[in-house]
């Protein structure tokens, strides 16, 4: 039986869409005086996965994030309160554009700060360029959001697919590995991935022996592991994320795949994957990540308190969206106003320093650049705590770790 768009859409905002107002310590008095700020509140939006394979990624830990960055700006900005609301997307492109579109027509949500997974989250971000809306997007991959489908109010915080591609491939493809085979979840971010870890690979003098797609949700990887064992590929990589990555590692196990001398390469791996798997499974897989909780003091201080929330450390997911509201909320506090124009022009001037990213610049076609880290998960003698899970390969700089402007395809860029 098909399902209505437009019953899921509203079945979505009835069970999963919650405002949650937040009223703490008043800013300066002086400074509200002045405040043009639209309703009289400053209203932003996540649209996250609550409940299918990106849950654990985004859902709850994203919006906790956010949450806590207007926690620490006090829950008020220029006078007047903040509100968080968040829905539900179910992973369909035509919900998550709904649900944008009935925020800004008729819940006067003034930004959205994040969308999780990018096919819904493409659609959004069309509706926020149509309205003339900020939208800063953390938890999606492609790289098309900063490309072809980038705005004037469109912002790319946490990674993307080049990013990953280029400290990934290039590290393994310098080592040795040098002849790849990739299994793609059947999406926009899995395309990108695959597409832009392929070109790194091929740039660096090894090949790409071939690949298999498969639908988000897929259970059963054995014809794709088998495929990959066959081509004799150095590097079996996973273009997938969330369950789909836990489930491949955990059968690409049961394949032989490492024991027989490939190497499995978690393109889109997240710290909450690893949990899942345990280190024994784990161990040896390399990741890249914006941020990590156990980097400094300020850090762990901060994913504990998050831990206490959710009952997992953060990923750059999460984290991103913390970056992107508290951002906002400085650059709201800077313009004097909640207006689009206003508040953009300030997220562009000002650097993007929190508890972790830092120095983060936005440029031109949306993109926040920082630096990337490339991870190692750690043995199980070599983890000393629970979710110790990660020692630090390399620090990939900003102006390395993202697309070149001189590559872009956004045409805002001047070239």
């Amino acid at each position: 039986m098909t399902t209505n768009p437009m019953t899921a859409l509203r079945k979505a905002m009835l069970i999963a869409s919650t405002a949650i107002p937040l009223s703490l310590a008043a800013l300066a008095p002086a400074a509200a005086q002045d405040a043009k700020i639209s309703d009289d509140v400053v209203k932003i939006g996540l649209i996250e996965d609550m409940s299918g394979v990106y849950a654990d990624i985004t859902g709850k830990g994203a919006v906790t994030g956010a949450q806590m960055a207007v926690e620490e700006f006090g829950g008020k900005v220029l006078g007047k309160p903040i509100e968080v609301v968040f829905a539900d997307h179910q992973n369909k492109a035509d919900i998550g554009a709904g649900i944008a579109r009935k925020w800004f027509d008729a819940e006067k949500v003034d930004a959205i700060l994040d969308v999780a997974s990018s096919s819904p989250a493409l659609a959004a971000l069309e509706v926020a360029k149509e309205k003339k809306k900020i939208i800063a997007l953390s938890s999606p991959g492609s790289v098309s959001i900063t490309n072809e489908a980038c705005g004037p109010y469109v912002i790319h915080w946490a990674y993307d697919s080049y990013a990953i591609a280029n400290s990934t491939g290039s590290a393994l493809v310098k080592q040795g590995d040098n002849s790849w085979f990739f299994i793609i979840a059947d999406y926009a971010f899995g395309h990108s991935l695959a597409k832009d870890t392929g070109n790194v690979v091929t740039a660096n003098g090894g090949k790409v022996l071939g690949s298999t797609r498969l639908p988000v949700g897929t259970t059963d990887f054995a014809s794709a592991l088998l495929q990959a064992q066959g081509t004799g590929a150095k590097v079996v990589a996973l273009a997938n994320a969330g369950n789909d990555t836990i489930n491949s590692i955990k059968q690409a196990k049961q394949f032989g795949i490492t024991d027989s001398g490939q190497k499995l390469a978690t393109l889109a791996g997240f710290i909450n994957d690893i949990h899942g798997l345990g280190l024994k499974e784990a161990q040896g897989l390399t990741i890249t990540e914006a941020s990590y909780w156990d980097m400094n003091d300020d850090t762990r201080k901060w994913s504990k308190r998050f831990f206490e929330k959710v009952n997992a450390m953060p990923n750059m997911l999460q984290t991103g969206a913390y970056s992107a509201t508290l951002h906002y909320l400085k650059a709201v506090e800077a313009a004097g106003t909640d207006e689009t124009e206003a508040v953009m022009k300030k997220m562009r001037e000002i650097p993007v320093n929190d508890i972790f990213y830092k120095n983060g610049q936005i440029r031109e076609d949306g993109r926040m650049v920082h630096d990337m880290y490339l991870f190692q998960v750690k043995t199980p003698a070599e983890s000393k705590q629970p979710w110790d899970y990660y020692k630090l390969l390399a620090t990939v700089p900003a102006d390395q770790a993202f697309q070149p402007l001189s590559l872009s395809r956004c045409p805002l860029v001047k070239k």
